[in-house]
């Protein structure tokens, strides 16, 4: 069966997803479109395709135990010179998502794999452009703010032309709780303060 380019994300829902990657295609970054706007939980990952009933399985597991949790992005960051990305931060809810990544690649699990950085969840808007583009990306954005509750993560793959699709959803707590409004990646747009946080 071969292998397949897998990730796992927590997709920004609309309508912020939308302006984020458009104003990421406006900085001149050629993957803007290719990448639905996310927060990486698990950076793209070689398997083998004859391991995805196990991945989801694995994937479903955590989500169950998992629970809806506040996202509030707020101003910009950048990695330079380290790695050339500027990205929108994470101020609520890294927490959970550090939780979240841990878990995705433990050891007993079957996508166990070291990251080349520690990790420091993130929105990317530029990656790899000039270093004048990546200077305006850092400052129009530096007063961006969104807020939601999440409610799933979900898994991507990649498709020979460079384009991440989503295989599948994985709602928190095994798909119950109230309605959402239906979003990208199954996250609402509303935050709600008495949704309860995702803890170790």
């Amino acid at each position: 069966m071969g292998t397949v380019t897998l990730g796992v994300s927590i997709a920004v829902p609309e309508p912020y997803g939308s302006l984020l990657q458009e104003r990421r295609a406006s900085f001149g970054d050629p993957a803007a479109y290719g990448i639905p706007t996310h927060v990486t939980l698990l950076p793209p990952t070689e398997a083998d395709a004859a391991d995805l009933p196990a991945i989801e399985a694995h994937l479903e597991t955590i989500a169950t135990a998992g629970r809806p949790f506040p996202m509030r992005l707020s101003g910009t960051g950048t990695f330079r010179p380290l790695s050339p990305v500027v990205f929108v931060q994470v101020v609520a809810g890294a927490s959970a998502c550090s939780w979240l990544q841990k878990r995705v690649r433990d050891a007993s699990g079957p996508l166990v794999r070291e990251l080349q950085f520690p990790y420091h969840p993130h929105v990317t808007v530029a990656h790899g452009i000039s270093e004048e583009a990546m200077d305006r990306a850092y400052e129009e954005l530096g007063d961006y703010e969104a807020a939601w509750t999440c409610g799933s993560f979900s898994l991507y793959e990649q498709g020979p032309d460079a384009v991440w699709r989503k295989l599948r959803d994985f709602p928190f707590g095994g798909g119950g709780g109230a309605p959402a409004v239906p979003a990208q990646g199954g996250c609402t747009i509303e935050a709600s303060p008495s949704a309860p946080s995702l803890r170790p």
